[in-house]
């Protein structure tokens, strides 16, 4: 029987009652596509604001500590938790669900609360198919999962906690939708102590994730930002924001930033209040963020790479005119050109990323993509195949077209074909990818890479040379 930790507010002398709680990453299951090994800002910030309220935190990143759920049972069982959070994004769903069983059998008394963009507009189905999921938390998670603790500690019922779904007495029910955080300069810094931050080194350098907005003004029909995060973009100070990057220099060795924002330059002020901080302050750290070709100007660009910005991602989506349109993308081709062009005029590397097989594509407008990106020569460019996450405009026009849908989850990678397009064959779109990719990392593109030579470079030369021995191999 648990012991709950009291804590006494010296402010009005109330008596706060509290938990212990575990938030897991789940595992990747075998045969998904592995990303860079990025710390899950989203579990440290979760952790942050339960640790401001007193409750007693563990956070079981199990990809990077390569923890399988037999593993993650021993953990639990240790523990001990009261409350498991687990996150997840479409394809380690199936894996969250085996974490949450894997919690249940070791602690079958614990709550276990799940969340991420996949369970936010899944809700009603994953508590009607997941016996082992108490309660699914909708959009942002840290007021909600604090409350829930809240809850949880003092025995209180769960009704009155907006953004979540959960199952009583076999009935699901839907709370109501939870405002967002308007001042996100309120909330804590990540949590960062729960991690080996050496495990999360990428070619030797130690990068962190950096986030300074939420929301997304734009509408594009593949992604589920707005959605999730609201319409509006809610923005940090650029003070917040330095200090941040100085905090996590100082306090933990930081060697690059990678800005997670949708679109970084959104507000144009804001980034030159940060970039003159960065430079007044001497920091000195290389980042890279992204953004969209519509939101740059030569005299942002200049800025940012006086603070330290090494890479601009640009999200260009196709090199057809009629496909942009129907992504609703809001951007033309010329402006993809122009916005390229820009960003290599001021000294900075740029990364585009393209969708193919979008609803409409057929082989004339995919190879009008492909040889678009390869004229304009970015330094790095992800070639994406269309994925319909649930929550988004694509998803449902998927569904409204009738159109087979694979049920594995695990499969919505954004590199594994997931639905029928009428237009082109999965074999063809695969075929493409692959041709794409071994003309593009050409030995003229290792060598122009290795010959900038800076920290970004050398991840993107390192990369291209191990593609390139791979397919030497593979020919051999």
């Amino acid at each position: 029987m648990h012991q709950h930790k009291i804590t006494h507010s010296p402010a009005n002398g109330k008596v706060n009652k509290t938990v212990k709680i575990a938030l897991i990453n789940p595992p990747i299951p075998e045969g998904v596509f592995r990303h860079q090994p990025y710390l899950p800002i989203g579990l440290a910030y979760l952790a942050a604001v339960l640790e401001r309220n007193s409750h007693e935190v563990k956070i079981l990143d199990c990809p990077t500590l390569r923890i399988n759920c037999e593993q993650l049972k021993k953990e639990i069982a240790d523990f001990d938790p009261e409350v498991a959070g687990i996150t997840s994004m479409t394809p380690t769903i199936n894996s969250a669900f085996a974490a949450a069983h894997a919690v249940k059998e070791v602690k079958s008394d614990a709550t276990v609360v799940i969340g991420g963009p996949h369970a936010t507009f899944m809700a009603e189905q994953i508590l009607r198919d997941v016996a082992d999921i108490d309660i699914v938390v909708r959009g942002e998670g840290e007021q909600t999962i604090t409350e829930v603790a809240q809850k949880k500690a003092n025995r209180e019922k769960l009704r009155d906690v907006a953004g979540i779904t959960f199952r009583k007495n076999g009935e699901i029910i839907r709370t109501a939708e939870r405002k967002y955080i308007e001042n996100l300069d309120e909330l804590p810094y990540p949590s960062l102590g729960h991690f080996s931050l050496e495990n999360y080194r990428v070619f030797g350098r130690k990068i962190f994730p950096v986030i300074t907005s939420r929301g997304c003004p734009f509408q594009c029909s593949f992604c589920i930002t707005s959605r999730v995060f609201g319409k509006k973009t809610r923005m940090r100070t650029a003070e917040s924001v330095v200090n941040e990057l100085e905090w996590l220099k100082n306090e933990h060795d930081a060697e690059a930033y990678s800005f997670f924002d949708d679109t970084f330059t959104l507000d144009k002020q804001r980034v030159h209040k940060i970039c003159d901080e960065i430079i007044a302050r001497k920091i000195n750290v290389p980042w890279d963020c992204q953004t969209r070709v519509d939101q740059i100007t030569p005299e942002i660009l200049s800025k940012m790479k006086k603070a330290g910005c090494e890479i601009v991602t640009f999200g260009i989506e196709a090199g057809c005119q009629r496909i942009l349109d129907s992504i609703h993308k809001k951007t033309s081709v010329e402006q993809n050109q122009h916005g390229i062009r820009m960003v290599k005029k001021a000294g900075l590397s740029v990364v585009t990323s393209v969708i193919i097989g979008f609803p409409g594509e057929n082989l004339d407008t995919i190879k009008e993509t492909l040889q678009f990106v390869q004229r304009l020569k970015p330094d790095d460019a992800y070639v994406c195949i269309a994925t319909p996450y649930p929550g988004t405009d694509l998803y449902r026009l998927v569904k409204e077209n009738g159109w087979e849908m694979s049920p594995d989850w695990s499969k919505y990678d954004t590199v594994t074909p997931v639905f029928e397009n009428p237009l082109i064959s999965n074999d063809d779109l695969l075929m493409m990818r692959k041709k794409f990719y071994n003309d593009f990392y050409s030995p003229s593109y290792i060598l122009r890479q290795m010959i900038k030579g800076k920290f970004y470079n050398r991840i993107l030369y390192r990369t291209a040379l191990n593609h390139f021995i791979w397919r030497m191999k593979a020919a051999l």
